[in-house]
């Protein structure tokens, strides 16, 4: 059974955040390494090649658990370890594609992950909130060496979540 959504929508300046949290009892170092290390990644999001990661330079990710298991490249905005990763995915024939922020904070023993998808729109965001609630307990899993959760368990059953947070 998978935990209620979590996600909520942001307003900023730059248009609407979807934003989703974890908490993990482990330091800032540890689940920074697993945001940011290939064969760390490979276990809950994918693994990613490229030369070593720095902000303006591109990796190639492969999406392990979607269909096909595709590549995608993404290109570093930011890199400031151990606290924020910045990245933009690049699709074919675009300037760019999503825009996605990993910040960590850590206290005492603990330390939360803030996932948080700059959106152009919220059009979308029904299938969009559940595949982030969904890799974020793929996360969570690998971390704690349990199952895997199963992606049935998310959508269509946390669509209307993220539908009723679009203005």
């Amino acid at each position: 059974m998978t935990n209620p959504p979590s996600g909520r929508l942001e307003q900023t300046s730059r248009g609407p955040d979807l934003v989703l949290s974890r908490a993990f009892k482990a330091s800032i170092d540890d689940v920074w390494a697993s945001v940011t290390e290939p064969e760390r990644s490979a276990r809950w999001f994918g693994r990613w090649t490229g030369d070593e990661p720095g902000p303006g330079r591109t990796i190639k990710v492969q999406m392990a658990y979607e269909e096909g298991a595709p590549w995608m490249e993404m290109r570093i905005e930011a890199c400031e370890a151990p606290r924020r990763l910045a990245v933009v995915s690049l699709g074919e024939g675009e300037e760019s594609g999503w825009q996605l922020e990993v910040l960590l904070a850590e206290a005492g023993d603990r330390t939360e992950l803030r996932l948080i998808h700059h959106l152009t729109t919220t059009e979308g965001v029904g299938e969009v909130g559940p595949g982030w609630e969904y890799y974020l307990d793929m996360l969570v899993a690998a971390r704690e060496d349990a199952a895997q959760p199963v992606f049935d368990d998310y959508y269509p059953s946390m669509k209307v979540y993220y539908e009723a947070l679009r203005p």
